[in-house]
């Protein structure tokens, strides 16, 4: 069995509470890890539903991140980051 059949057994059974509860800290763990590997001047990829917009981190906030891409600055959260 491998780790992810595991861990779908494991939400299988819990309650709709509890798997929000999950959510929300995968949420946060995807923003610690992608808040870690990155830096200002880093090249990253926004990721959006359909494309990946290549940019560069200009500052790094509590949440978010402001990256240059195509001449203008965004604000992205961690969560669409993504190191190119």
């Amino acid at each position: 069995m491998t780790k992810l059949s595991k861990i779908n057994d494991q939400l299988m059974g819990l309650t709709l509470s509890e798997l929000t509860q999950v959510q929300n800290m995968i949420h946060e763990i995807k923003s610690m890890k992608a808040k870690a590997a990155l830096s200002v001047g880093a090249n990253v990829f926004v990721v959006q539903k359909t494309k990946k917009t290549p940019g560069v981190i200009e500052k790094i906030n509590q949440k978010k991140a402001l990256v240059r891409m195509r001449g203008t600055v965004y604000t992205v959260p961690f969560t669409m980051l993504e190191a190119a």
